[in-house]
């Protein structure tokens, strides 16, 4: 067991925790329960009590029983954050059914794979995005879709409105057969059956995207879930008092797991934004006195360049940090200086259900992933020889713990490859090239894996290799990086074209096929990739390349 860290553990916080073993919705029961009328969610001047959400939550879970859905059964989550996302999210839960996060940023190609992988009938989705999905409807692959337009819980009259497209409300009727509308499912009053999925049963699907071209479902029980949860709560606590600013999108573990299930779990009001606005976020930490905001370090970097930034009154944070990429010492220090708060880092996968490690709050190393936590065993190990090796070598990241998935959903070939053991116990591979110190905190030196980093979001160049291969005009492709200096990286496309087709008008159709993050943001087009010997294309070749060109050579 990995120990060294031990160390430089929190003083006060134990080493081990008894998780609770219960279905995690009884969280919001329990905290309903305890602070009714605390306000649970506050969205653009609107207000609901823990009572109100957990009374929401049930009428929604009786509407979806009382429309088939059944203990197992997944179904998709297709929303921007908002409340309607928190009570679909739950209610999918108390209905004893599992819940399938999906990017709100996915297109026609990643919902057809998601729906045909999954096997869901049902499915959550913002009004925004309902034409990507109701083709689903129409040719029967999904039976019925609940939609959500979110100014439905927002003010109309508050002074910071919705972003621009979802300002409108749910019209009388969408004139399609099988939608139906968030408030009416609400409003059918229908009681929910008994709580029947238990700690050892399946709560959440995210997909994470995979070497080998599709997405890959993550599948977490409701303990596994819950550790992170909870884990979350005790490693930086949080008072009834304290409010969080959601920024994080809820459908990613890290968003999912600090920005919604730990609040719930502690009775914390979280202030929800949709889309992420400086300039917002910093009126909404002066007017709620926000005290936690976790973030991407996009969102830091963000903030910290804005020319306003002097003018914000940020002195009821207590508590800033996140993690999806390493934060630049610049911006670590200038937080540092206008907050009086270090940026806590921290590490996790989808496969763990967010954090497995996490700078200690009173030592966090700057560009660290801080250590192992609650009953985490991680070590570095030599990715060909497996061979354990000893601090400050370089190696694979492994991690044993209870908040480790069960597996790929529909993929056991993938998750055999995923795995060792060592020790008798089921290590993850984590495909990321680390090392940890004498004091056991752990650091990112390199990737195994082919992996793009954009803001925190990893892209996979076989999967968007594989979709741009759709494309009539295009011969080959290969995907790589290149340094951004806001987004940590982005996208390139190298093109053999196979007719007529401009850098302009790839992007464009790359945009109506995949997420944003995803399409390339530079293309060039060139008479053929460079291949080994063996006909294997040189992707790392073409890398250092666009490396080259951005004029930031590695």
């Amino acid at each position: 067991m990995f120990d060294r860290h031990f160390k430089v553990w929190p003083k006060g916080v134990p080493h081990e925790i008894d998780f609770p073993r219960r279905n995690l919705s009884e969280n919001l029961r329990l905290t309903a329960e305890r602070v009714p009328e605390k306000t649970a969610v506050v969205y653009h001047g609107a207000r609901i009590t823990f009572a109100e959400l957990f009374a929401k939550v049930a009428a929604m879970a009786g509407w979806l029983q009382n429309n088939g859905v059944r203990k197992g059964d997944r179904v998709l989550l297709y929303m921007q954050n908002s409340p309607q996302y928190v009570i679909a999210y739950y209610a999918i839960l108390r209905a004893n059914a599992v819940v399938v996060p999906v990017n709100p940023m996915n297109r026609v190609k990643e919902l057809s794979h998601l729906i045909a992988d999954t096997g869901a009938r049902v499915a959550f989705a913002g009004q925004e995005l309902l034409d990507h999905i109701a083709p689903a409807l129409a040719d029967g692959r999904l039976g019925r879709i609940v939609v959500a337009a979110y100014a439905d819980m927002s003010d109309p009259d508050f002074d910071i409105p919705l972003p621009q497209g979802l300002r409108d409300p749910a019209p009388e009727s969408y004139g399609i057969a099988g939608v139906t509308r968030f408030a009416d499912a609400l409003a059918a009053g229908y009681e929910p059956g008994p709580i029947l999925a238990g700690p050892d049963d399946l709560a959440v699907i995210p997909y994470t995207s995979g070497t080998t071209g599709n997405q890959k479902g993550c599948m977490h029980t409701h303990f596994t879930v819950m550790v992170t949860c909870v884990g979350g709560a005790e490693w930086n606590p949080v008072g009834l008092g304290d409010v969080s600013l959601t920024v994080l999108p809820m459908f990613h573990v890290t968003g999912m797991t600090n920005s919604m299930n730990i609040p719930v779990y502690c009775g914390e009001t979280i202030v929800i934004m949709t889309r992420w606005d400086r300039a917002v976020a910093a009126e909404l930490i002066r007017r709620y006195r926000i005290a936690r905001w976790r973030s991407i370090s996009t969102m830091a970097i963000d903030l910290v360049n804005d020319p306003d930034l002097d003018s914000y009154d940020l002195s009821s944070l207590k508590a800033i940090g996140g993690g999806g990429s390493s934060m630049p010492e610049p911006v670590a220090r200038r937080l540092r200086e206008i907050t009086g708060l270090d940026y806590v880092e921290g590490y996790g996968m989808s496969e763990t259900m967010a954090a497995t490690h996490i700078n200690p709050v009173h030592r966090p190393h700057r560009q660290c992933l801080g250590v192992p936590v609650f009953g985490v065993d991680s070590r570095v190990v030599d990715p060909v020889t497996l061979e354990e090796l000893a601090p400050n070598e370089p190696g694979e990241i492994v991690i044993h713990g209870p908040q480790v998935f069960l597996g790929y959903w529909n993929d056991p070939d993938a998750t055999r490859a995923a795995m060792i053991e060592i020790d008798g116990k089921r290590f993850i591979r984590t495909g990321d090239i680390g090392r940890y110190d004498e004091d056991g905190y752990f650091y990112i030196v390199d990737r195994v894996k082919r992996m793009v980093n954009v803001s925190g979001f990893k892209v996979w160049p076989t999967e968007v290799e594989a979709m741009i291969h759709d494309h009539p005009d295009i011969a080959e492709v290969c995907i790589v990086g290149y340094p951004d200096p806001r987004r940590g990286e982005g996208v390139m496309a190298y093109v053999v074209p196979r007719g007529p087709i401009g850098e302009d008008a790839l992007i464009g159709w790359c945009r109506e096929q995949m997420a944003a993050y995803k399409c390339p943001s530079r293309v060039r087009f060139v008479e053929t990739l460079p291949r080994s010997p063996s006909g294997k294309v040189q992707w790392l070749q073409l890398q250092k390349q666009a490396e080259s060109e951005a004029g930031l050579t590695a």
